[in-house]
């Protein structure tokens, strides 16, 4: 507030200051000092009572009524100190009537184009203040957004253990009582990933361990996998539930249906600002449209929703066989 009363107030200074200047260039007056003085006691006069009038006065028809008194009145009011100050007469003295005029005029000018660039600025506050209730209204969006997407997990793993869980509950009830265990740990983690907003790597890659242990019970001896990972990387912030489709898709897609099965390498690499994850296995590899399925696609809208052209998701081919993830984001 203090800042923008000195700043005013000094681009009021330089206006009466040039305005003395362009009087005494015209050969107006008595000379620059007493113009300056005329156009200083005028022109702080018009900007310290009509200024006081806006601040105070909250009703636009009632300030309207009282600028049409109270701006010639400070003219006045400025012209009557001016003389005071100059000796130059009272009102008798016909210069005095002229300097009025000439109140008015450039008043009127400085006037409006104040009026103006505070009319401008409160239209800028507007569209700023439009533009943060738009960011936010899609910060919001987003989020809704991200939250539904992490609620489309794949449910596909869920329905084959529990269809294990009943069918080891006759064959050998305490590994079904322990896979039904692990399945209850992984939901319970899961869900509350799921709904959280910040996570780092290390949680995924725990969450993963968790789910592959599951898997583990079922597959026995056909499902194998290691995770490379330094431990700096694991503190790395990282979007729940990412990572978990690209493991589910290469277990689904690629060890289960081989015969004796596979293993799952987890690779993480940090290259400065950019996290870059591997996920390759030993399966039987790409096979028709299997890169572009539900859960993948998941993992395509949520990075390009959270990082946009900055997070990539590619698969490929592994030469001996099998097929590699590969996952980027920032960091």
């Amino acid at each position: 507030m203090r800042k923008n009363i000195f700043i005013t107030t000094f681009i009021n200074l330089l206006f009466n200051t040039a305005i003395a200047g362009l009087l005494t260039a015209i050969k107006f007056g008595d000379g620059f000092w007493n113009n300056f003085i005329f156009s200083q006691c005028i022109g702080l006069s018009i900007y310290a009572i009509n200024a006081s009038v806006m601040c105070r006065v909250a009703n636009k028809r009632l300030r309207a009524v009282i600028y049409t008194f109270s701006f010639p009145g400070s003219i006045m009011l400025g012209v009557s100190l001016a003389a005071w100050i100059t000796d130059a007469g009272g009102w008798d003295n016909p210069q005095a009537w002229v300097a009025v005029v000439i109140g008015l005029f450039f008043g009127g000018i400085g006037s409006i184009t104040y009026f103006l660039s505070q009319r401008i600025e409160q239209l800028d506050a507007e569209v700023k203040q439009r533009r943060m209730n738009e960011m936010e209204s899609e910060k919001r969006q987003m989020e809704a957004q991200l939250k539904m997407l992490q609620a489309q997990i794949e449910p596909h793993f869920l329905f084959n253990t529990l269809a294990n869980v009943g069918s080891l509950i006759d064959s050998d009830p305490p590994l079904a009582k322990k896979l039904l265990e692990r399945l209850n740990d992984w939901l319970r983690i899961a869900l509350v990933r799921a709904r959280s907003d910040h996570a780092t790597l290390g949680d995924e890659l725990e969450m993963l361990e968790n789910y592959l242990q599951i898997l583990k019970i079922r597959f026995g001896e056909r499902l194998r996998w290691k995770v490379e990972v330094a431990e700096d990387a694991r503190l790395s912030l990282f979007p729940p539930m990412l990572l978990q489709p690209l493991v589910e898709n290469a277990v689904r897609h690629g060890i289960e249906p081989k015969i004796g099965g596979g293993e799952i390498v987890i690779r993480v690499f940090v290259d400065n600002s950019l996290l870059r994850i591997e996920v390759t296995d030993s399966g039987v590899g790409l096979i028709g449209d299997e890169g572009g399925g539900t859960g993948l696609t998941n993992v395509r809208a949520r990075l390009a929703t959270l990082f946009g052209d900055a997070g990539k998701l590619m698969l490929e081919n592994n030469a001996h066989g099998g097929v590699s993830a590969w996952l980027e984001l920032p960091r």
